[in-house]
């Protein structure tokens, strides 16, 4: 098994600033619900938008399960952070998100996913998170795309 980062893009049929924006600012309407550490379906997940900012779940009986944080914020291009959704911040993995202007309207978002080198896992670790970005991709788009809706998307 391969600690290669893992490179994603994606074409999203909405303008970069609202694609950005729908990322940050909406992730409880898209991510997939039940998709957690907790597995609660009721779970909301929030970005603090800005360095040093967290990504975290909080389940229906007030829990907070960080996953990760802010290491770069440059609103509307690109955002990245420390990734360690289900395992300790010492085993964190790096995610690099960059929205790129199509000039059409359209927006590009490369993902770099890094890091794995540091898990003693990181081979098995990376397959999982390829399928789990393939999964999570469809929910994020359709929340862009669509304006982005008030409920909950679901794959």
């Amino acid at each position: 098994m391969t600690t290669d980062p893992l490179r994603l893009s994606f074409e999203i049929a909405c303008p970069r600033d609202h694609a950005f924006d729908v990322w940050t600012k909406r992730m409880d309407v898209w991510w997939p619900k039940g998709h957690s550490t907790s597995g609660d379906p009721a779970t909301v997940v929030t970005l603090e938008p800005r360095i040093g900012g967290r990504i975290y779940e909080r389940t229906s009986d007030g829990t907070r399960v960080d996953w990760g944080e802010i290491t770069r914020w440059d609103p509307p291009r690109s955002l990245a952070y420390l990734w360690h959704i289900g395992r300790e911040l010492d085993d964190a993995t790096d995610v690099e998100l960059t929205f790129v202007d199509n000039g059409d309207g359209t927006t590009r978002l490369d993902i770099v996913h890094s890091g794995w080198q540091r898990l003693a896992d990181g081979g098995a670790y990376r397959d999982a998170n390829t399928r789990g970005w393939q999964s999570l991709i469809p929910s994020f788009t359709e929340a862009a795309c669509r304006g982005g809706a008030t409920e909950a998307v679901r794959p």
